[in-house]
Order: structure tokens, then C-alpha cells, then sequence
């Protein structure tokens, strides 16, 4: 059984103009469009009153659209059982207007963009007043398929507003490529002097280690001299015994079973290898005391002359003497 024919609709007859390049020429912007079964096209009146710079688009329909020719987004693709557009932007409540809107609003604009597009439709009025009929032109080279739809040439004041158009969009395009490009030349000067800076910053602080590191020498070069002068001519000082050592702690220190117990770790290291080059951490275990409690032990130890500090190590680790008098 051979399926009825119908009639093709409004939407499958060819367009003269197409019709993104009419509402491009009329407004300077590529506006969003709903076209419906019928063939018709509806357009967000609020995209449309903010190309053609209108500050109250509620305003501009009431005083330049009549309601046939506007209404809201639900209604429109609800008449055609059409399913509502994607995206936050497309409302149910969202006001459209058809082409005929889009076109009464554009002669109510007072912008010089749109004056090409409303000498043409000036044009046409005057045309179809004084012959009854306008009819575009058709354009020299044709499909050479028979049955093709006929091509029409564009208006030339169309023409001319879109090849304008595009002009200035080129233009706007070409001065934010310039200004992407001054932006990106001025975050690399951005980071070079950042660079510079923490050069800078780390040439200041080899050279304050370097000056903590004379000043130390300085103050073990005046300890031994002040331990040379004590010491009378002659006499032979005996080397220090972990038992000696202690023993001295023990006359000039009054202190808790903690800082003892300190005191007793790091005596044997002091004496057997001349200085103390171990982290807090290995003291701390060895004598089952916090990392923190440890330094403050160390810190009286050194308050009442007990050892004299040394510095740093390589990784890190503080550096110990014994401080003899």
C-alpha cells in the first residue's frame, strides 16, 4: 500500500535569503533562533533588544510589536509539540518574536548600523507601492540539476551591512588577539621579575648564613682565647672524662631529672668524639623525651655554659661543643 503524498510545508520551501545572513544584516549579530515545523522563525526578544542597544526590552515590545507577532517560548514549541530548547537560558516564560517583530524593531532603532538594512526595506515598500510586486534578482550561475531551487542574489544594501559587519567583527578580533597578546608578554615580564626577585632573595640569605657562620668562628676564636688566658703557663690541662665532664654539670646545675637525663646522653658523645652532630629525634629516643622537651634541655645546658653551640650539619642537625673554661 503506497503511502498518501502531502504537501511539502513552509519549511521545506527554499529561502530567497538565508535567513541567519537577513537577521545578521538587520541586528550585526548572529542572534538565536527557533524555527518551527511551519516554516517560521522566532527570536529571544531580549537577544534582539540587546543588539540593537534597547535598555528595556519589556518597553520596546509594547511600544514598537503587536502581540501577533510575539508571545512566549512554552506556547510557541507547545503549538508544534516541540520539545523546549537546552540550557538555563531558554525559559518557558522567555518572550520571542518573528520575523516580522524582529524587523519592526529594527526600523524603530535609531543605531547608524541598521540604517542600510531600513533603506532597503524603504526600497522595497517604494517598489511594491509603485509596481505592486518587488522580486530579488536572480543570480547568474544556477545549479545545473534540474528541479534545484532558485538562487536569488543578495540585496546589495544587505550585502553591504553584512560585508560591513563582518568588518568590524574582524577588527574587534584582531584588537583582542592584540590584547591577549599584551597580556601574555606582560605575565612573562610578570615572571621573570619574580625570577629575579627570588634570585635576589637567595643571594641575601647565602650571604646571611655566611655572616652567622663568621660570626660563630668569631665566638669560638674569643672563648679560646679566654680559656688560653685562664689557664696558667705550663700547665697541662687533662683531657676530659665523661665522668669529669658530669661531674662539673652536676656542681653548677640544679635541674630536673629531664635535663639530667639529657645531660647524661650527650656526655659520652661530647667527650669520645669532641662534639655533638646528632638530631633531636635520636636524642629524644634515646632518653624517651619529646623532641621539644629535648631543645629546652639543650637550650639550659647551654644557658649555664655547659656546651656552646657549633652551627648546623649538612642535613640539618644542630652542632654541639663542650664549652670549657
Amino acid at each position: 500500500m503506497n503511502e498518501p503524498s502531502r504537501r511539502p510545508d513552509r519549511a521545506e520551501r527554499h529561502e530567497a535569503i538565508d535567513v541567519s545572513d537577513f537577521v545578521y544584516a538587520a541586528t550585526g549579530e548572529r542572534v538565536r533562533r527557533l524555527t518551527t515545523p511551519d516554516g517560521n522563525h522566532w527570536f529571544p526578544a531580549v537577544d534582539v533588544c540587546k543588539r540593537l542597544g534597547y535598555t528595556t526590552p519589556r518597553k520596546a515590545l509594547l511600544d514598537h510589536v503587536p502581540e501577533d507577532h510575539r508571545d512566549n517560548l512554552e506556547t510557541v514549541t507547545g503549538s508544534h509539540c516541540l520539545s523546549i530548547p537546552a540550557g538555563r537560558s531558554w525559559r518557558r516564560d522567555l518572550q520571542l518574536i518573528d520575523l516580522q517583530g524582529l524587523i519592526l524593531l529594527v526600523n524603530a532603532c535609531t543605531k547608524p548600523a541598521c540604517a542600510p538594512f531600513k533603506q532597503w526595506v524603504a526600497e522595497v515598500i517604494e517598489t511594491v507601492q509603485r509596481e505592486g510586486h518587488y522580486t530579488l534578482a536572480e543570480a547568474e550561475v544556477q545549479s545545473p540539476e534540474p528541479g534545484a531551487p532558485i538562487a536569488y542574489a543578495m540585496p546589495e544594501q544587505v550585502a553591504e551591512a553584512i560585508v560591513r559587519l563582518e568588518a568590524h567583527n574582524l577588527r574587534l578580533d584582531e584588537e583582542l588577539a592584540g590584547g591577549q597578546r599584551e597580556s601574555i608578554a606582560l605575565q612573562k615580564e610578570t615572571v621573570a621579575l619574580q625570577r629575579e626577585m627570588l634570585a635576589t632573595r637567595q643571594a641575601t640569605l647565602a650571604v646571611q648564613q655566611a655572616m652567622v657562620r663568621a660570626v660563630e668562628r668569631i665566638v669560638d676564636r674569643f672563648d679560646a682565647l679566654v680559656l688560653e688566658r685562664r689557664t696558667p703557663r705550663g700547665h697541662v690541662t687533662a683531657p676530659p672524662t665523661t665522668e669529669s665532664v658530669l661531674a662539673d654539670w652536676r656542681q653548677r646545675l640544679s635541674v630536673t631529672q629531664d635535663v639530667w637525663a639529657v645531660a647524661v646522653a650527650i656526655a659520652p658523645v661530647l667527650v669520645e668524639k669532641g662534639e655533638l652532630r646528632e638530631p633531636l629525634e635520636s636524642v629524644a629516643a634515646r632518653t624517651g623525651l619529646s623532641v621539644r622537651r629535648v631543645n629546652e634541655c639543650l637550650r639550659l645546658l647551654r644557658k649555664h655554659a655547659c656546651i656552646h653551640s657549633r652551627g648546623g650539619s649538612e642535613d640539618g642537625a644542630p652542632v654541639y661543643v663542650l664549652h670549657q673554661v
